[in-house]
């Protein structure tokens, strides 16, 4: 990732050490190179993925930090806290260009594909939550959200690695709904913890998506089964709440067994992830993808 900075201006270089040392899981790279490693894959074709995949998900988180004014990712210092917004937009933008440039080292015009098709996902899902209406509680809404946001990238990297290892259509669509399921409730995982850690962890409020207007599992799991509390009255009626009302209403999330309801489904998610790895091979690479997979529903912010 470093590299790809080497050759152009100085400051790239900056940005792209201090983006790099927030640190972060490294999941989705890691599955993608389990799952390339698992079907033989070329090792050079699979790094360069598997760079590209990570560089993808920065460049998003370089722009979303940008947006949501956040100045801490794990405790550093975000790049738009350092710099100004125009820079770091371009920067942004050049990871991403970096990225698909690693993209296409792969030599492989189907992963180019489901690499553009990817961002396109993750642009539109940033768009649809920036100008769309807020406080929306809507199951269907939010599983669209997190799909664009996060499970979109896992099943890309899944699928990807599989196409280049040459391996059967039937294979790769197994790949590809292992990296979505597993995907889909890492970001149920992350909303989550959103509600039990606490602030000094997460470098923002707890519940801040809601206090955005934003609905996640938690919420909606909350106020379908409290149906008769004035402030989830509210929001089932499409109403916004102030900052009082919010501060209430994440405690009683808190106290509430919403949390337990959005875990539960998240194992879900995870148990539907494994289905697709039953019939592989007993290989290292499928015991350690099936230790990520169950690590996502485990983990601690």
């Amino acid at each position: 990732m470093r590299e790809q900075a080497v050759d152009y201006h100085p400051d790239l270089g900056a940005a792209m050490d201090l983006i790099i040392s927030a640190g972060g899981k490294r999941i989705r790279p890691a599955m993608t190179i389990l799952i390339g490693k698992m079907f033989d894959a070329p090792s050079d074709l699979l790094l360069s993925l598997a760079t590209a995949i990570e560089m993808l998900h920065t460049a998003t988180l370089v722009h979303d930090d940008l947006i949501d004014g956040a100045l801490l990712r794990r405790g550093t210092p975000t790049l738009n806290s350092k710099w100004t917004p125009g820079a770091t937009v371009l920067t942004g933008d050049f990871v991403f260009a970096r990225a698909a440039k690693l993209a296409s080292d792969t030599e492989s015009v189907p992963v180019i594909k489901l690499f553009a098709r990817a961002l396109t996902i993750i642009v539109n899902g940033e768009i649809v939550q920036l100008l769309g209406s807020k406080c929306m509680a809507d199951r269907e809404n939010y599983l669209k959200r997190i799909y664009a946001k996060t499970a979109s990238v896992f099943e890309t990297s899944a699928q990807s690695a599989a196409l280049i290892a040459g391996v059967s259509n039937e294979t790769v669509e197994a790949m590809r709904r292992y990296g979505y399921e597993i995907g889909m409730a890492f970001q149920i995982i992350d909303d989550m913890l959103a509600f039990t850690a606490e602030q000094a962890t997460m470098g923002k409020p707890v519940g801040s998506d809601l206090h955005q207007g934003i609905i996640t599992l938690p919420a909606l799991n909350y106020v379908e089964r409290h149906a008769d509390d004035p402030l989830a009255k509210m929001l089932l009626s499409g109403k916004c709440l102030n900052e009082d009302q919010v501060n209430r209403l994440i405690e009683s999330i808190r106290r509430s067994d919403a949390i337990r309801t959005s875990h539960q489904e998240a194992v879900e998610y995870v148990e539907r992830g494994l289905e697709n790895l039953c019939r592989l091979p007993p290989t290292a690479e499928r015991f350690a993808l099936e230790e990520l997979a169950n690590y996502i529903v485990e983990r601690k912010f």
